[in-house]
């Protein structure tokens, strides 16, 4: 890539971390209790939707997925089951490898995390594992979406342009575009089904990981 850019916008389950397929588990184990058929289809809908909060897809789950009548944990009880397995599974995914060296590489430009996992928990599990250092423009996440926290990082200065996002989801690249970012799409972890003829479709470059980028 001849681009220099500025700003480096990184997305984190599947692109910083291995944490996809661990969320995915989450979402069905903390779901289970109404149903295996409504387990699989709230799995698919947050596969369908990467990038997306748990805080919208389990709103999605008892606006559209939850039988009427069926008992279960409530929307807190949920989100605090989901919160706890992915918590612990964050602590212990690989990370992706190259980082530092990437870090290293790109050395004088603004480093940022822009995701749809929990804000609060991203800057603990990134403290802990002492890689918070290197995302020297912040590390955002929800409740705010991904357009959200675009928008407000330009509007204050603390993403220039020309910016780069690094991603592995639709989401990821609708959010880039609109907000005047390119893209790259990570795909080593993505969970993405159809990345293939998506990153075709859409003229996009596709690398493993950062260390093609």
């Amino acid at each position: 890539m001849n681009q220099v850019y500025a700003t480096y916008v990184f997305d984190c389950d599947g692109v910083v971390l291995d944490s996809n397929r661990l969320k995915t588990e989450a979402f069905r184990r903390a779901v289970l209790t109404y149903g295996e058929e409504a387990a699989q289809a709230l799995v698919d809908h947050h596969v369908l939707n990467g990038g997306i909060s748990r805080f919208e897809k389990f709103r999605y789950f008892f606006d559209k997925i939850a039988a009427p009548g069926v008992s279960g944990p409530t929307y807190e009880e949920l989100l605090s089951a989901y919160t706890q397995a992915v918590r612990n599974g964050l602590h212990e995914c690989s990370i992706v490898p190259g980082l530092e060296r990437f870090r290293q590489a790109t050395a004088g430009r603004r480093w940022l995390i822009v995701s749809g996992g929990s804000q609060g928990e991203l800057r603990e599990v990134f403290t802990a594992r002492r890689i918070d250092h290197l995302f020297d423009g912040g590390i955002f996440g929800s409740p705010d979406n991904k357009d959200m926290i675009l928008a407000r990082e330009l509007g204050s200065g603390n993403i220039q342009k020309p910016a780069l996002f690094i991603g592995d989801s639709k989401y990821d690249y609708l959010a880039a575009a609109a907000a005047g970012l390119d893209f790259v799409f990570a795909a080593y972890w993505t969970e993405m089904v159809g990345w293939r003829a998506f990153t075709r479709e859409h003229g996009l470059r596709t690398v493993d990981s950062i260390n093609q980028v």
